[in-house]
């Protein structure tokens, strides 16, 4: 096919030899099936920010730090150099989440490198050499969607241990090869220590996979993974080796107000005593 203009450079480059078919357009990015050498990768086209019709893009870039002052004061003041630095960095935080959670032990493309808006990655395929299909594509049988789904809460688990959370997980970002499920789909991804939607961002991405497998396994919405893994977190009790139980009991018992404002009353009233011992005090050394 026709060599798109955003990957010319790429060819005029030797990085890319051909480029042998568009395997997806979606909301953020185009995906190029291409020929570098011997290999068949895949070359994801970002779109330029205005054309990109991702919602809330900035509730995912909160807490994201620049290391280079002059950098980060442009992208705060929204710059025509600051927006391009911003879009440089929306661009290198997928490649950078792919690094991380691959060392992580999370099963993702293998990265190869982001040159001007264009990333060059490993191409999942099956035991055939054809393109892994998504997950929203594939039919399972109960004890497989049970088994996938304990799966994608271990990698869930893993990038939160790393201090990551994918923020927009669902079956559409989700290739399932011979092994099992490849999480993809990460330039949104989110620093959890750092950014104060990371944990309504995790709920939702569990939701989100515990709703597809659960049509093949009912039972599996009983499961509360992100409360109970949050819960850990915050508790900095999770471990990438906590064996997760898909239970968590929420604290329903009302506040006992009568207590709190007794504790208040012997406070305000010890605070009284205290300042009374001091007048008293003053007024002996003063006699």
């Amino acid at each position: 096919m026709k060599v798109p203009k955003r990957i010319q450079p790429l060819v005029e480059d030797g990085l890319v030899d051909e480029v042998i078919c568009q395997l997806m357009s979606g909301k953020e990015a185009t995906v190029y099936m291409v020929r570098s050498g011997e290999d068949i990768l895949c070359a994801k086209v970002y779109k330029e920010a205005n054309k990109r019709s991702f919602k809330k893009a900035a509730q995912y870039q909160e807490g994201r730090k620049s290391r280079n002052s002059r950098r980060a004061r442009a992208m705060e003041k929204g710059s025509k150099y600051g927006r391009g630095q911003q879009e440089e960095a929306w661009q290198n935080a997928e490649v950078d989440a792919l690094n991380l959670l691959s060392e992580a032990g999370v099963r993702v493309p293998q990265p190869y490198g982001c040159y001007d808006g264009v990333l060059l990655m490993e191409l999942i395929t099956d035991d055939n050499g054809e393109v892994a299909p998504r997950l929203n594509d594939v039919t399972m049988s109960a004890e497989q969607a049970i088994e996938d789904l304990e799966e994608v809460m271990v990698y869930v688990q893993r990038m939160l241990c790393a201090g990551v959370v994918h923020g927009d997980l669902s079956e559409f970002n989700v290739l399932v090869d011979s092994y099992g499920p490849v999480i993809i789909d990460l330039p949104q991804a989110v620093d959890a220590s750092a950014n104060n939607n990371a944990k309504s961002m995790l709920i939702r991405d569990v939701q989100n996979m515990t709703l597809y497998y659960s049509q093949f396994a009912p039972e599996l919405l009983k499961r509360r993974y992100a409360y109970e893994m949050w819960s850990l977190y915050e508790r900095s009790e999770l471990t990438p080796e906590t064996e997760l139980m898909g239970v968590f009991a929420e604290q329903t018992s009302n506040a006992d107000v009568d207590s709190v404002l007794n504790e208040i009353e012997a406070a305000f009233e010890e605070h009284e005593a205290n300042l009374e011992r001091l007048k008293t005090a003053e007024n002996t050394e003063m006699e």
